[in-house]
């Protein structure tokens, strides 16, 4: 009896779920971070001023 309930005690059945949920709400995060930063004022100004200067330039 003691064994059968250590057996279920340390199942490690549903260890793989929670570990997807942490997996996919730290990947949420850090799309949300890097949204953040890449609708940034600066971000968007350089990237602009890159492919501006890009399609400026005559090629060689």
């Amino acid at each position: 009896m003691l064994a059968l309930l250590n057996e279920k005690i340390r199942d490690d059945e549903g260890m793989s779920t929670i570990e997807y949920a942490m997996g996919s709400l730290a990947a949420a995060a850090l799309a949300a971070v890097l949204f953040t930063v890449v609708n940034g004022d600066q971000v968007v100004n350089a990237i602009t001023n890159i492919i501006t200067s890009a399609l400026s330039k005559s090629p060689s």
